[in-house]
């Protein structure tokens, strides 16, 4: 039976700790290559399946991706990534983290340690707990269930390719990688991509309605870097203290609703800051030279540019706050010392990278390109081997292009950091194929004909997910758009926005219900892994292929 093989195949995907962004991933190859080779349609077509390099990859990654083809050329893609995140919260768990039976028993031993909601679902017995099964290794398991089905079918109408991919969990090369391997399959043998189905586990307010998504929601993180003024904490008022700058745009951005998109009823989570820290690296009486941070904003419509525009006019007030501030200060500090009253010098200044960039190109030429690019490739080569990580490398070369800045008044860049996820949905999507045209709600009238359950449909899967990377309308303007504001982009990190043109298919997220992910009590449900989810799956590939 069809569960049973999703059971099997998923009990072995989970035993693989494969850990976003370590050599753990690969191991992931050798259980893709054991269990296709053993299957009679892929030992006869060798050409339909292997592994598909990540570009430049210093784990050498690679895609895991393998297609029945059928009659013509019209094509379901679809995605799941195998990668999975630490299991530190397991504590004296963690060599359970990976056999779901084991797990169980134990948990079941330490009931102090559960929710309430995950002590229920546990003693019912109806989810699978485990690290990586919910977040998605089920998904996984049921896409490659059903492409054996697939395989065993003589006259399959149409065409079925399963990508599974690394790295979702941290920059989606996977996926990035995906998008060219689609491009050249498509190019190769003219394959019509009409819809790309995700299996991320999806989430319920109301437990007796499922829910399809068709699109995701995008994600950016800006970063803000704040030069200031030097001075001896004596003499406050000689110097401008950056701290209290990239606080104040803190204070302006945290949970800001006014950077939180809106679409028919769907909101997009407000920002929030993921890092913050000063130049300092020991104590001394002295101000800190420069502070610097990064937030994360999560969107449903912005573009790069339109977050740029609002992170520059935070950027300006927030400057601005803090030279009142000071000024008022200031004032209050004359007075009490009967001095003579006057303004301190300070001006807001706020420029975006790009602008910072070629400001010293300007005073300085070819030296200063020739000791940029010099910095970069040692940047390049550190992140590489591991010596430091994406952020540190981003502000070190700020750091570098400040060598060459000769204006050394207060001031404030803005710009963005990897990775950047646009906002993908359906409803922007004007190239959509008849056959994807209303799936949600053909599928919704199935569940309900054969569960007696409601699938309700959101545009945005609020999770971030590899959907981010399947279509797109100008690739030109959003190449510019993020190229000019992310100092590593085009060497460390790129899309590949050409080919996601080119191979530009509408969306959905249908995969089983789950809980916590990410948390001791990730799990998926039962009932939806084995026997529902697989079925509404299949039936999205019959109207799509019909």
């Amino acid at each position: 039976m069809l569960g049973d093989k999703i059971k099997e195949i998923l009990y072995e995907y989970v035993k693989i700790e494969s850990f976003t962004n370590t050599s753990g991933e690969r191991l992931v190859e050798e259980f893709f290559t054991g269990h296709f080779e053993k299957i009679p349609y892929f030992k006869e077509h060798p050409e339909n399946w292997g592994l598909y390099p990540l570009e430049d990859d210093p784990l050498q990654r690679n895609v895991c991706w393998a297609i029945v083809r059928g009659k013509g050329n019209k094509t379901v893609a679809m995605v799941h990534h195998y990668d999975i995140v630490d299991i530190e919260d397991y504590k004296l768990l963690k060599p359970l983290a990976f056999s779901p039976d084991e797990l169980a028993a134990a948990l079941a031993d330490h009931k102090d340690m559960l929710p309430e909601d995950a002590l229920v679902d546990l003693e019912a017995g109806s989810f699978v707990f485990c690290r990586g099964g919910c977040d998605m290794k089920a998904g996984g398991a049921i896409q490659y269930a059903l492409l054996e089905e697939y395989s065993k079918l003589a006259n399959f109408e149409g065409n079925v390719i399963v990508l599974g991919v690394p790295d979702e969990e941290n920059l989606s090369a996977g996926m990035r990688a995906a998008v060219r391997l689609l491009a050249e399959l498509k190019e190769k043998q003219g394959l019509e991509y009409l819809m790309m189905i995700n299996s991320e586990p999806h989430q319920r307010k109301d437990f007796s309605k499922g829910v399809f998504s068709e699109g995701t929601v995008g994600k950016m993180m800006p970063f803000v870097y704040v030069r200031g003024f030097l001075s001896h904490a004596g003499k406050v008022f000689e110097g401008l203290n950056p701290v209290s700058v990239l606080s104040e745009i803190v204070a302006k951005t945290e949970v800001n609703m006014d950077f939180a998109d809106v679409v028919d009823g769907e909101a997009a989570p407000p920002p929030t800051w993921l890092y913050q820290k000063d130049s300092k690296d020991r104590y001394d009486v002295s101000m800190p030279l420069s502070a610097q941070g990064c937030f994360s904003v999560l969107t449903l419509k912005q573009t790069p540019a339109e977050l740029l525009g609002k992170v520059k006019r935070v950027c300006e007030d927030g400057f601005l706050t803090v030279i009142e501030r000071l000024n008022e200060n200031y004032e209050k500090f004359l007075a009490a010392t009967g001095q003579p009253v006057k303004k301190l010098p300070w001006k807001v200044k706020t420029v975006g990278f790009g602008e910072l960039y070629e400001e010293a190109k300007a005073q300085h030429g070819t030296v200063f390109e020739e000791a940029y690019e010099m910095e970069r490739e040692r940047i390049l080569r550190d992140l590489a081997e591991g010596r430091i990580n994406m952020i540190e490398g981003n502000f070190q070369l700020i750091e570098k292009i400040y060598d060459y800045i000769e204006d050394i008044s207060p001031r404030v860049v803005y710009g963005l950091l990897p990775p950047y996820y646009p906002n993908v949905s359906n409803v922007y999507f004007d190239g959509i194929a008849e056959e994807a045209s209303g799936l949600s709600e053909k599928l919704s009238t199935y569940t309900q004909e054969e569960y007696g359950q409601i699938y309700d449909k959101e545009y945005f899967y609020t999770g971030i997910c590899d959907l981010s990377y399947i279509n797109i309308d100008d690739p030109t303007a959003q190449r510019e758009s993020v190229a000019g504001a992310m100092p590593l982009f085009g060497a460390y990190y790129d899309i590949p926005f050409e080919q996601i043109k080119a191979v530009s298919m509408a969306g959905i997220n249908i995969g089983p219900w789950g809980k916590d992910f990410h948390k001791l009590t990730e799990r998926v449900y039962k009932e939806d892994l084995y026997e529902r989810t697989p079925r509404i799956l299949d039936y999205a590939v019959k109207l799509l292929l019909k």
